[in-house]
């Protein structure tokens, strides 16, 4: 497997306290039995913001221009980006250039969004990787790592490096920094600047495309082969040369990011909708809407680690105060692991694969030390409600 953190996760399941994330989200830390998120948490409250919103102004001075774009954003049209994007504009004065890596398949809620973003005042480079390719690479992706998403991951961080050399724009501003805001190793973090040189150990899963490319032609020659492959179409999913030489930021270093008040923002601002219906696999509806295989990404991350998309929505609203862990926990039990209904059939058209195949490889990544089987059922051995076929 390309997946490098499975084999160093813990085999002593643990839950934080607080929230209702496990030690199996890789590179999350415990200290008292209190995850790094929400210790994260409890230390903003004694950030002074007004502050960091005036180092943000003379932190953006040195790349304002007068007439050319200033600023790169990657901005899919979703709640969080969209925020990122209107604030450095309107509040700040900066011209951003917006870029997006799209998804494998749009939905039309995510479709809309985009495009009312884009009718909010903002230019928007969305490039569409060789469609062809992009099926291969993550049929592979999601046999040899077990998330379909990476080749999506790949360019989404690389693309907005190429946009930024090539148009002569120094800065190239994220978001969240998700290793402090979600848990992860904070030790990577330098000086509230994202290090690319870490892409393939770090935020890759401890790979690469190049190595998902010759793991996908030495073993599954039925689905990639050499004529499938152009280094051309692979420039935008490899971190350029020099890439060091560009000031990078995250929006939550200067405000107190909460992903429910830029739902509000950007319902207000950009034009944002949410789904009709609460996504499958969790309680909310206003987080990640773009892709038809968006659910297989938190589904195998279920599988994987034994915490899914409601455990990481769920996460978010306790630490915003939205939720109790009790509440949490209900809806955990709930909606976690969620099979999708509406997308499933697309998903196996789309990586090429049968329901028996599909389910033989998200078997392959069940792990001992996380599940349990008892006949045709797996069952899992720790839940955060204590309520798993170990805990007592």
């Amino acid at each position: 497997m390309l997946d490098r953190f499975i084999t160093k996760l813990p085999k002593k399941v643990e839950f934080c306290k607080i929230c209702v994330i496990s030690n199996q989200r890789p590179r999350i830390s415990f200290i008292d039995g209190v995850c790094s998120a929400c210790k994260h948490t409890m230390n903003k409250k004694q950030i002074d913001y007004k502050s960091k919103k005036d180092q943000l102004h003379s932190f953006l001075k040195k790349f304002k221009k007068k007439k050319d774009w200033d600023v790169i954003i990657p901005c899919s049209g979703g709640k969080d980006s969209s925020r990122v994007a209107h604030t450095l504009k309107y509040e700040f004065g900066m011209n951003p250039l917006c870029v997006t890596f799209a998804p494998n398949r749009y939905t039309e809620i995510g479709l809309e969004n985009f495009e009312n973003f884009v009718s909010s005042g903002f230019s928007v480079l969305n490039f569409f990787f060789n469609g062809k390719l992009y099926k291969k690479l993550s049929r592979i992706a999601f046999e040899e790592l077990g998330d379909n998403f990476t080749p999506f991951v790949f360019g989404q961080m690389s693309y907005c490096y190429h946009i930024a050399q090539k148009f002569g724009i120094g800065l190239v501003f994220w978001g969240e920094n998700a290793e402090l805001e979600y848990g992860g190793d904070e030790t990577i973090v330098k000086n509230d600047k994202i290090d690319t040189s870490l892409s393939d150990a770090i935020y890759w899963k401890g790979s690469n495309v190049n190595e998902l490319i010759s793991v996908g032609l030495k073993k599954y020659p039925n689905v990639l082969k050499e004529e499938d492959i152009c280094d051309a179409d692979l420039i935008f999913l490899n971190t350029p040369k020099n890439v060091e030489s560009l000031e990078t930021a995250w929006m939550s270093t200067f405000m107190d990011w909460k992903p429910q008040d830029n739902f509000y923002y950007a319902v207000q601002n950009t034009g944002f909708k949410p789904n009709p219906y609460i996504s499958e696999g969790t309680f909310s509806k206003y987080a990640s809407l773009d892709d038809k295989l968006d659910w297989l990404h938190y589904y195998m991350m279920f599988i994987k680690f034994g915490i899914g998309r409601a455990t990481s929505d769920a996460c978010r609203e306790i630490r915003e105060g939205l939720i109790t862990r009790e509440e949490a926990c209900l809806l955990v039990n709930r909606y976690d692991g969620e099979l999708t209904k509406k997308y499933f059939d697309h998903t196996l058209n789309y990586l090429n694969l049968d329901k028996k195949n599909f389910f033989r490889i998200v078997d392959s990544f069940r792990l001992d030390h996380i599940w349990t089987k008892s006949g045709a059922n797996y069952k899992l051995r720790h839940t955060a409600s204590l309520k798993g076929a170990d805990d007592k």
